[in-house]
């Protein structure tokens, strides 16, 4: 009687225990033919408000640049002047619910020098790298966008511009839902410049190339060649040479 007592109790045990090795066996077959989850992709972030801007007096400080390439065609050119001005393109951006173009700019904020301030402003919304001019292009007086009809200073800025030479396009930017990003012969951008600044910083940027008077030092890279290093500096700072003039607009 014993017996039979404990034969009832071993047959239902063994019928559980094959059940769960069956269930957990089947579970470990799907999570083995399932995917794995693809790599987060790591885009920095743009810094938002103006907790570190700075400001002169009644004006917000604004830093950018013009990013810039000397195309390469395998042909000769007479001149200097030629070789720059047939070859040179700069990268123009696109803001929302307008049909013209701007160069990256934006706040200078006080922990970082003017020139990082506009490598940030370019990588944040173009999302280039690249070599930074220590001589500023100028300095401009205008009024921010949302500002553009108010009286007096009220919005007012002062605007430092650089020419950045590109040594790197990068596929993916903080702001690239908003911005998006074109390469223009130098003259084509001259139509598409919203303001008289941009045409002036223009004028300077090409006087500023014909100036350094070195063709190997005008070849910008192509878009195919950038920086091997995934981990390069964003920026690279030269020595500053001289201030700007001041120009309103």
């Amino acid at each position: 009687m014993r017996k039979n007592w404990s034969c009832s109790w071993i047959c239902p045990l063994e019928i559980i225990v094959q059940i769960r090795k069956l269930f957990f066996s089947g579970k470990e077959k799907m999570a083995a033919s399932s995917p794995a989850p693809a790599p987060a992709v790591n885009v920095a972030c743009a810094r938002q408000g103006r907790l570190r801007q700075r400001y002169e007096g009644c004006y917000r400080l604004v830093s950018g640049c013009i990013p810039y390439m000397i195309k390469e065609d395998g042909q000769n050119s007479s001149s200097l002047q030629d070789h720059v001005m047939d070859r040179l393109q700069v990268l123009m951006i696109s803001t929302p619910k307008r049909g013209d173009l701007i160069f990256p700019k934006g706040g200078w904020e006080d922990d970082e020098s003017i020139g990082e301030a506009a490598c940030r402003e370019a990588f944040e919304e173009a999302g280039v790298k690249g070599i930074i001019s220590g001589t500023p292009l100028g300095e401009w007086i205008f009024k921010s966008k949302s500002k553009q009809n108010s009286c007096g200073l009220e919005g007012a800025c002062k605007g430092f511009m650089f020419a950045l030479q590109v040594t790197e396009l990068v596929e993916s930017w903080p702001e690239q839902s908003t911005h998006g990003r074109r390469w223009v012969p130098v003259e084509e951008a001259y139509g598409l410049c919203r303001y008289d600044w941009m045409r002036e910083s223009l004028d300077k940027l090409k006087e500023q190339l014909l100036f350094a008077g070195d063709k190997e030092h005008l070849s910008s890279p192509s878009l195919e060649l950038t920086v091997p290093d995934s981990s390069a500096s964003l920026y690279m700072v030269m020595p500053a040479v001289a201030e700007g003039a001041v120009a309103l607009c």
